[in-house]
């Protein structure tokens, strides 16, 4: 493209053309990052996908996690996110500069401290088949959910709010190091859950359908 450009009498150079590429929401076609990598050996054991057909009508009955890549000057930060897919409500989110486990392990520790869901659906990828991730919710009787193979409409609401975090805040931003991708992420997923309200919920944001139905099984519970 940059080439293309300067041929036509631009004076323009590639940093410039690939940040209005990211504005415009522009890619081009070419491999990235793979993130789900199957995990190796006995302790990685791929789950079945128990949501085909299943009516979510309740919150904490699915939550789901997945990760992606955020572009750095030098590399790029992973992020997880993990949601309750009735509210849509992102209950915790990290990110990371490798795709160790830990980081997809505090994020659930966090997550599990609030609620706790009877399905827990992720991809195949080796964080979250490794025997730490899915150890800590067979503790807790969580049911545990895959995606199959290649499959990434099996986990649309994460398939979806990566492509507005990205369209919405990554790419306009553009971070230059680590903390400023923190701040941008924390303010954009505070407005996501507690500000924006979203037409699929009645124009409700995310916390509002959370924690009034939370307060409705609550009220339930107690005598």
């Amino acid at each position: 493209m940059t080439a293309c450009l300067q041929n036509e009498g631009y004076a323009i150079n590639h940093k410039r053309v690939e940040r209005l590429m990211r504005e415009m929401g522009l890619a081009a076609i070419y491999p990235k990052p793979k993130l789900s990598k199957p995990g190796q050996g006995a302790e990685h054991k791929i789950y079945a996908y128990l949501l085909r057909g299943q009516r979510i009508d309740a919150i904490n009955q699915v939550w789901s996690t997945d990760i992606t890549f955020i572009p750095m000057p030098k590399g790029y930060v992973y992020l997880i996110a993990i949601m309750d897919w009735y509210s849509r409500y992102v209950l915790e989110w990290e990110v990371s500069v490798t795709m160790e486990t830990e980081f997809c392990l505090e994020a659930l520790s966090r997550a599990l401290q609030k609620a706790q869901p009877h399905i827990f659906n992720s991809d195949q990828g080796s964080q979250f088949t490794s025997g730490a991730f899915t150890g800590l919710l067979l503790a807790k009787g969580i049911t545990i959910s895959m995606d199959g193979r290649g499959r990434c409409f099996d986990n649309i609401w994460l398939e979806r709010l990566w492509r507005s975090v990205k369209q919405e805040e990554v790419y306009l931003k553009n971070y230059g190091c680590v903390d400023e991708a923190l701040v941008g992420l924390g303010n954009y997923f505070d407005k996501y859950n507690n500000y924006r309200p979203h037409q699929s919920l009645d124009y409700f944001t995310p916390a509002q359908v959370y924690f009034d139905n939370l307060k409705l099984e609550q009220a339930v519970i107690l005598p």
